[in-house]
């Protein structure tokens, strides 16, 4: 089975991305054909910092690599390395009608949150269209948010493949149910542009001051706390095991233990987590021309696949 992810090189990745798109990755490369690129042209639609994109797209490729992506064992490439998608990007347009575009919610969502609205950022979905169908993924790991996203991917498709025959294979959304929406310092959703995220390789005393910013109750020390709704409990659950949940939920109801507590547990937790991806980090900081070198020959194995089925578009649609 092929499956095809991609994650923006917007900024440092945080624990949202780890949990709702990395570690289904790190899961599923042992077992599928894992396609994964880094989504350097999608930071172009909001909310990244232009001036450092390209820097972002080396540093995401490190820590993919870090938290333990493979290149032998999975397709790793940056999404600008392989010019036919924003081909596909533009011939997907033709099919896809705006009143689609328009009922976005992430569309929606983001002009809410103060982001500018902007072609790029309209036309999102197309362009994640693209992405998949470039390379007939079969599975798409999403957050349910992006769950409308991959509906439409496969209205775009089915519209192209009903004047055309059976041209690219409609995807099919994995989520991760328990893990599918990770909150935030604030409770809302872990997310670059609403600037609420914990981030995976912050240095230690920064990450204790990151979890002691995350918003809880004004419930005393002394008091039961409550662990259903609390925002570290949701984070620190992530990070535990059934066995593991029930006793830090017998904590927070024992009284003897507050708020501060539990937030310098949260810290350790991510701390000795991510212990190893911060040593391989490291390595890969002071070896950059390998991770050049892993780029480059991941983006030839997507480009041969690329290729092929943009002959097959531009015959069909008539691209001279």
């Amino acid at each position: 089975m092929r499956v095809l992810t991609g994650i923006q090189s917007s900024g440092k990745l945080h624990l949202g991305n780890y949990f709702a798109a990395i570690k289904p990755m790190l899961d599923m490369q042992e077992e599928h054909e894992l396609f994964v690129f880094i989504a350097n042209y999608h930071a172009l639609s909001g909310g990244a910092d232009l001036k450092e994109l390209r820097a972002n797209t080396l540093e995401a490729a490190v820590d993919f690599l870090s938290l333990g992506i493979d290149p032998n064992k999975t397709v790793f490439w940056a999404q600008s390395r392989v010019k036919e998608v924003l081909e596909l990007y533009w011939v997907l347009s033709r099919y896809t009608p705006v009143g689609l575009l328009e009922r976005a919610h992430s569309y929606k969502d983001k002009i809410t949150k103060g982001i500018a609205p902007n072609h790029a950022l309209f036309s999102y979905p197309v362009l994640m269209a693209a992405d998949i169908l470039l390379y007939d993924a079969q599975k798409v790991p999403v957050g349910k948010d992006q769950i409308q996203h991959l509906e439409m991917t496969r209205d775009i498709a089915i519209k192209f493949n009903n004047e055309y025959g059976e041209i690219f294979t409609l995807p099919e959304a994995l989520v991760e149910e328990s893990v599918a929406t990770v909150p935030g310092i604030d409770g809302a959703k872990m997310s670059k542009s609403y600037k609420n995220t914990i981030d995976i390789f912050m240095e230690e005393k920064a990450l204790q001051k990151r979890c002691n910013k995350i918003i809880t109750d004004s419930t005393p020390l002394g008091e039961p706390l409550e662990w259903e709704g609390n925002n570290v409990y949701a984070i620190a659950k992530l990070f535990l095991d059934k066995e593991q949940q029930l006793e830090l939920q017998a904590d927070y109801k024992s009284g003897t233990k507050g708020h501060g507590h539990f937030k310098k547990y949260l810290k350790e937790l991510i701390w000795d987590y991510f212990k190893e991806a911060r040593e391989k980090r490291e390595y890969y900081l002071n070896h950059m021309d390998e991770v050049e070198t892993i780029l480059e020959e991941g983006a030839q194995k997507a480009k041969a696949i690329a290729s092929k089925k943009m002959e097959q578009v531009r015959d069909l649609v008539g691209i001279y």
